[in-house]
């Protein structure tokens, strides 16, 4: 059994369980740990993580952050002269990238078949890097979250901390970790 395999085994072990209805939205967040050389691998094999979520009686809906950078570029005022001079598109992106990103996020959360029983799964946290911390993210969508929100995170968890592609200092997060590694994660099978 492969790695990606292996992750879905204990994802769907997890969201078997009966879900706790008071908790937090950082709470009802789960974090997906592989390794960012699997991200290929993972996305051919992403209907694992759908199927296991339908076969336990979740809904599953999908948030694929890929091309939101681009897409926002493309649709940015003065975009032209953010490429001769890189640096000022910093307060831009400060200003307004994050809130497109969340806004994007929340489309999905917020849908009419988003519900306390569903699932949404976010995929290409990857291409937020340098522009966003996914930290940051969290706490902008955590109280739109009804039921649950899987992150696919290409990086490492340790000592609870998260670290982005292996290249950022991490950030300590509520949510639970499942891993390939069982002395790491909160979330052992």
């Amino acid at each position: 059994m492969g790695r990606i395999d292996r992750l879905a085994e204990r994802y769907k072990s997890y969201i078997s369980l009966p879900w706790q209805k008071d908790l937090a939205g950082a709470q009802r967040a789960i974090f997906v740990v592989y390794d960012k050389a699997d991200e290929r691998r993972l996305r051919a094999r992403k209907d694992l993580f759908a199927l296991s979520t339908a076969e336990t009686g979740h809904g599953w809906l999908e948030c694929d952050l890929t091309q939101v950078f681009a897409q926002w570029m493309a649709a940015t005022n003065y975009r032209d002269s953010y490429f001769e001079s890189p640096e000022d598109l910093e307060l831009k992106l400060e200003d307004d990238f994050l809130e497109h990103v969340a806004d994007r996020v929340r489309e999905v959360l917020n849908a009419p078949e988003a519900d306390e029983n569903s699932v949404v799964g976010v995929f290409g946290i990857a291409s937020l890097f340098g522009f966003v911390r996914v930290s940051e993210l969290m706490n902008e969508i955590e109280r739109d979250i009804k039921g649950r929100v899987v992150v696919f995170f290409p990086g490492e968890y340790e000592n609870s901390n998260y670290r982005l592609l292996d290249a950022r200092d991490g950030w300590n997060y509520l949510a639970v970790p499942i891993t390939l590694h069982e002395d790491r994660g909160v979330y052992e099978v």
